[in-house]
């Protein structure tokens, strides 16, 4: 019965992948039918929503996993909610701006779908903020976190049929679009649901404090699930503070799509790792590798520049050569200046493998000096107890034959 519930759940959780991914091709054709009249700004994807596809495919996919392996934990499902939304929003977006603006009446139920589309809005927001909420463990951090996901989900719930009920759902760019759905009785209350957008928003901030509040008593290995959630927050969160400040300096809202595209990219891996515990231990290694290889690239990359521009004032009919001289120095110091690196990463955010290296390094030493058997046991499985850290170690020696007129 177990086997057969999961059977169920992987199709049901594939099958939401694969109408996700169908949403996405059906909004690419019809923003390349507005294209075609003209309409480009209507169009619901463009170049800057790029990351913003890869994050819906990153959540559908992340989910259908977790929903194939874990059927009973919520976070799977929401985030296949997550994408499926994104998407539906999208291609709703996309098809009532055709049906109901560029070619009034060519594509059936157009104006049922306006009203959707505005409810959709908030609807991925809401999934992420109960993703927030209950990763890693699929519970809520504590049972007086119950009146707070009543009232999220209420206000989503709300947004939802309340955008559904909107007389005039697409005012004011075109308040002469009616909703066949629409309630004219409602339209001063309808006004009151941005309050019901606002609790959504601030679900994302509830979130990532409850995260935070399980961090500081989290042990063991849900501490690790932790960090790889923390982890990939922290690239979302500067992702999103270099879009803000670009919004504000240079009114790039073009980067701040490109930002929620990578934000939202980003935290469906890290809980999909986390939740499934893979290679939960290996996040040290991972920030130092990056951190490592970062500081290479942006070093050997100015070495490479100064080189070339240097070579090329003194030698300026030769650019040719001040190339081949700046490749040949880059490849001549990237081995030495990447251990170094490496080792001043280690030492800062990698200090076990840090000491571990040091502790080896140490025993190598001694290991030329000693002859005492006995010593060298302790002190090798001394070693191994501080690099591997395994939960029991021995160490057997085979006795050494005896030879002569003693030996049996």
């Amino acid at each position: 019965m177990l086997e057969r519930t999961s059977w169920n759940a992987a199709v049901l959780g594939w099958a939401v992948w694969l109408l996700t991914l169908l949403g996405l091709v059906a909004t690419l054709w019809i923003d390349a039918l507005l294209r075609e009249a003209g309409r480009d700004e209507l169009a619901a994807l463009s170049i800057s929503s790029i990351p913003l596809v890869v994050a819906v495919v990153s959540a559908v996919t992340v989910g259908a996993v977790l929903a194939a392996r874990r059927p009973g934990h919520p976070v799977g499902w929401l985030l296949l909610g997550l994408g499926l939304s994104q998407t539906a929003h999208d291609l709703t977006y996309a098809y009532t701006r055709y049906g109901l603006v560029v070619r009034p009446g060519s594509l059936p139920g157009a104006a049922y779908l306006a009203g959707l589309n505005n409810g959709l809005v908030v609807m991925w927001i809401a999934c992420a903020g109960f993703v927030l909420l209950l990763t890693p463990t699929g519970k809520l951090p504590s049972p007086r976190w119950r009146w707070w996901a009543r009232v999220a989900a209420a206000a989503a719930a709300l947004w939802l049929l309340g955008s559904i009920v909107d007389p005039a759902p697409l005012r004011p760019e075109y308040p002469e679009v009616a909703n066949p759905l629409g309630v004219p009785a409602l339209t001063g209350p309808l006004a009151a649901l941005v309050v019901a957008a606002l609790i959504v928003l601030v679900s994302l901030v509830v979130g990532a404090v409850s995260l935070l509040l399980r961090f500081r008593r989290a042990r063991g290995v849900e501490r690790q699930q932790l960090r790889w959630l923390v982890w990939g927050a922290a690239i979302a969160a500067m992702a999103l503070l270099v879009a803000v400040m670009a919004l504000i300096l240079l009114e790039g809202f073009e980067l701040l799509t490109v930002a929620l595209g990578i934000s939202a990219a980003v935290l469906p891996l890290s809980t999909g790792a986390a939740i499934l515990r893979y290679r939960l231990y290996d996040l040290d290694r991972i920030i130092s590798r990056t951190l490592a290889y970062g500081l290479l690239t942006l070093l050997l990359g100015l070495a490479y520049a100064a080189v070339v521009l240097g070579l090329g004032r003194l030698l300026p009919d030769s650019s040719s050569l001040a190339v081949a001289v700046a490749t040949l120095a880059v490849a001549a110091v990237f081995q030495p200046v990447r251990r170094r690196i490496q080792a001043a990463v280690d030492r800062r955010f990698n200090r076990r493998r840090y000491d571990a290296a040091r502790t080896i390094a140490a025993f190598s030493t001694r290991l030329r000096d000693q002859v005492d058997l006995d010593a060298l046991h302790g002190e090798l499985l001394a070693v191994v107890d501080q690099t591997m850290q395994p939960t029991h170690a021995s160490l057997w020696l085979r006795p050494q034959a005896r030879s002569g007129p003693g030996a049996a």
